[in-house]
């Protein structure tokens, strides 16, 4: 029987999701990406789900980018970034309005980042290593990691990861804002699973409109965006 290249359990009101291919740093493959894509539904559409866990089997990876052995030996970048694309798995990401907690150690680089930037906390262990190499490569990030990267630390500090492709520790990932919390190593699913569940102890409609307020206003002018925020805080009578 082939073992799943994502793992999906449950503990409780958080869902846990594992990229699971250790032995090649988890890296990002097709099958990752529609074996994630349902993980991702599954979490989106089970009304018991209010927080998923995002975290790569092993202790050496998060995610070390796209597997160069499918993605880099396509016929031409436009056919790779198409195969990416098949599923918007990018735009699965997005539309969720349930918490997403990314859980970081040793290599997060390329997609890591990538899939990273689209959670709403990030976690990372002491030992983490991020970098964006798909420049030096000789490609440009096919994922969004132009977007969503610029996003979560600004054009600037986004512009010197992609064209240096340096890399950076876990500190300087937290203080640019590509992790918000730095923990050792061996604590880092105890520290997600303790923050997972206290974000499933709120409300769950609270929780889901927060999160669409600053979203969905993100890239509005002022006056729209507090236009949101009052139309949305007018529906916190929902059901929870």
């Amino acid at each position: 029987m082939v073992e799943p290249v994502v793992l999906y359990g449950k503990r409780g009101a958080v869902a846990h999701i594992a990229l699971n291919r250790p032995e090649v740093l988890n890296a990002y493959n097709v099958r990752m990406r529609d074996e994630l894509f349902g993980a991702l539904e599954a979490v989106r559409d089970d009304p018991d789900v209010r927080v998923a866990v995002i975290s790569g089997a092993g202790e050496r990876a998060f995610c070390a980018g796209a597997d160069l052995t499918e993605f880099g030996s396509a016929p031409s970048q436009a056919i790779a970034r198409q195969v990416r694309w098949e599923r918007d798995i990018w735009g699965l990401f997005a539309g969720l309005r349930k918490p997403l907690v990314a859980a970081m150690r040793g290599y997060v680089i390329g997609s890591g980042v990538e899939i990273a930037c689209l959670c709403d906390i990030r976690i990372a262990a002491d030992d983490a290593q991020f970098a964006m190499p798909e420049v030096a490569l000789g490609m440009i990030p096919a994922a969004g990691g132009t977007q969503t990267l610029r996003r979560v630390v600004g054009a600037s500090r986004a512009l010197e990861m992609i064209l240096s492709n340096r890399r950076m520790g876990a500190e300087e990932a937290r203080r640019i804002g590509l992790a918000h919390l730095v923990v050792p190593a061996q604590s880092l699913m105890d520290e997600a699973d303790v923050l997972a569940q206290q974000l499933a102890s709120r409300s769950a409609g609270t929780l889901a409109l927060a999160k669409q307020a600053i979203l969905d206003g993100m890239d509005m002018p002022l006056a729209r965006g507090l236009e949101l925020e009052r139309r949305l805080a007018g529906g916190l009578g929902i059901k929870n």
